[in-house]
């Protein structure tokens, strides 16, 4: 057998190998956290004890990405309350000096009318939301002295009911939500 055909059996099988099973967790577990939501309620890993949820990082005047990913934000909640999947939804503003609970309040209502899986939190400081965004789901916060915009993923990121960093998904990918939908499937299994 040739090198060429010997490596790709093994790709092959290493793919089919990777497919099955639950997904595999790419970091430990979330650090408790409790921060503001949008009802000015605290809101935090106790609430999300037991449960699947997707995080994703977002700023109220973002000129750029943050509309069109609070936009797949609601759209994935619509979508997973249609087909009867439990999960949550956390936006975490990376400008929370900016974004109060009221105007995270008026923001979200742009994209849904209904917050009751979906919390919007602050009530932490521009530092503590960089080292957060850094040390749990090992991602980029920077807010520039010289601009009012914030540097951030636009990733949205699945926890599982454990609090374990599971995957990532770029809103953008044209497969994300079908790959997203797989690993919660495997979730509640």
């Amino acid at each position: 057998m040739s090198m060429k055909k010997f490596n790709i059996i093994v790709i092959v099988s290493l793919l089919l190998l990777s497919a099955c099973g639950k997904p595999e967790k790419i970091e430990p577990t979330i650090a408790p956290f409790s921060f503001t939501n949008q009802d000015e309620k605290a809101f935090g890993t106790e609430e999300l004890e037991d449960s699947i949820w997707i995080a994703n990082f977002i700023f109220t005047n973002c000129t750029s990405v943050c509309a069109p990913m609070s936009v797949e934000m609601a759209a994935l909640q619509e979508l997973f309350e249609k087909q009867n999947i439990p999960v949550e939804f956390v936006s975490f503003t990376v400008d929370p000096l900016t974004d109060s609970p009221q105007v995270l309040k008026a923001y979200a209502e742009n994209f849904t009318d209904n917050l009751s899986n979906w919390n919007l939190l602050t009530g932490y400081s521009q530092d503590d939301i960089e080292v957060f965004a850094r040390n749990q789901f090992k991602t980029i916060v920077q807010k520039p002295i010289t601009s009012d915009q914030v540097i951030h993923s636009s990733n949205f990121y699945l926890v599982d009911q454990q609090g374990q960093l599971v995957n990532e998904y770029n809103y953008i990918d044209a497969t994300y939500v079908e790959n997203m939908l797989q690993d919660i499937q495997l979730l509640i299994k």
